[in-house]
C-alpha cells in the first residue's frame, strides 16, 4: 500500500498571556478538501509533533465554519484570514508548508487565541448601535431610500473579524499589565483610556458610518461622530489602504473612511459656529 502523503505545519504556541512564544512543527496527513480548521482538528485529535514528542492540543477560536462569525481569524503563511475557508491544497500550491500564527495586534490568550476586546470597546466609543427607548410599539420609522440602502448594506457585511486592524500600520498592539492592588474596575478603566488614545481603525469607523447613513441612526449621529474625533480618531488614518485589501467581506472601508472624514469635518465646523 502506498504511504500516506503528509505536509508540514508550523504553529506559533504560547501557554498564556505572560508566557513566551515558541514554534512547534507538526506532520499532517493530507486529505482532499482540507481546510486549516481540519488541520487543527487533526492535530487536536493527535497532539504529537513531527519529531514524535507529545504536546498539548493547539488552542484556537472557531464557531460558524463558514466565514460569517470571524472568530477563526489567524495569520496563515503571513496573511491574516479565516482558518475555516483557507483551503490546504491552495496553500500548498503557494508554499511547501503551512505556517499558522496568532494575530499580532491583539494580546495572545493562548496559542492562536487572541483577546479582541479592544474592537468592541471601540464600537462602544462610536456608539455603533441604534438606541431603543423601550419595548413598546413605536410605529413605523423613517423610510430608507434605495440609494441609502445601496450605500449602507455593504458595510453591514462586517463580521468584526479584525483583519483590517491586523493589516493597518496605524493600529498598534496595546497590552497592559495589572498594577499591584488594582481592582478589575480600575484596570478596565485604565485599559479603556489607553484604547481611546490609539487609532480605532477602519472597522468601528465603518460601523459608525453605517448607522449614520440609516435615517433612524442619523438622529444620534453627532454622538457617533464625536466618538470618531479626538485622539485615536479618524484623522489618524494614514490611508495605507491595507484594510480594503484584506477584508474578507469586501466591505467598502475606504469609502466608509472617506465618509467619516467628511462627517467629522462638517461636525467640527458646525460645533465651532455654535459655541
Amino acid at each position: 500500500m502506498a504511504s500516506e502523503k503528509t505536509f508540514t505545519v508550523y504553529i506559533t504556541r504560547q501557554d498564556g498571556p505572560a508566557a513566551g512564544s515558541q514554534r512547534e512543527t507538526f506532520s499532517v496527513v493530507h486529505r482532499p478538501e482540507m481546510t486549516v480548521i481540519t488541520v487543527l482538528n487533526d492535530i487536536a485529535a493527535r497532539p504529537v509533533t513531527a519529531d514524535g514528542k507529545e504536546t498539548t492540543p493547539v488552542a484556537w477560536d472557531a464557531n460558524c465554519l463558514e466565514e460569517v462569525c470571524g472568530s477563526c481569524t489567524i495569520v496563515i503563511n503571513g496573511r491574516v484570514r479565516q482558518a475555516c475557508t483557507a483551503l490546504v491544497d491552495r496553500l500548498l500550491e503557494e508554499s511547501a508548508s503551512i505556517t499558522l500564527e496568532p494575530m499580532s495586534k491583539f494580546p495572545v490568550v493562548r496559542d492562536l487565541v487572541v483577546d479582541r476586546r479592544r474592537m468592541f470597546e471601540s464600537l462602544k466609543r462610536v456608539q455603533a448601535w441604534i438606541s431603543v427607548d423601550g419595548y413598546y410599539h413605536a410605529g413605523p420609522g423613517p423610510r430608507m431610500s434605495p440609494a441609502e440602502q445601496e450605500e449602507a448594506y455593504p458595510m453591514s457585511r462586517c463580521m468584526t473579524c479584525g483583519c483590517c486592524l491586523e493589516a493597518c500600520p496605524q493600529f498598534h498592539k496595546i497590552e497592559l499589565k495589572r498594577e499591584a492592588g488594582e481592582s478589575d474596575e480600575e484596570f478596565r478603566a485604565r485599559e479603556a483610556e489607553e484604547f481611546n488614545h490609539d487609532f480605532i481603525g477602519a472597522q468601528p469607523s465603518s460601523q459608525a458610518v453605517m448607522y449614520n447613513l440609516h435615517p433612524t441612526g442619523r438622529m444620534s449621529g453627532p454622538a457617533r461622530i464625536e466618538g470618531m474625533m479626538g485622539p485615536g480618531g479618524i484623522t489618524e488614518c494614514g490611508n495605507a489602504q491595507n484594510c480594503a485589501k484584506v477584508c474578507p467581506k469586501d466591505v467598502p472601508l475606504l469609502r466608509a473612511i472617506a465618509i467619516a472624514g467628511r462627517q467629522t469635518s462638517i461636525h467640527a465646523i458646525k460645533r465651532w459656529f455654535t459655541r
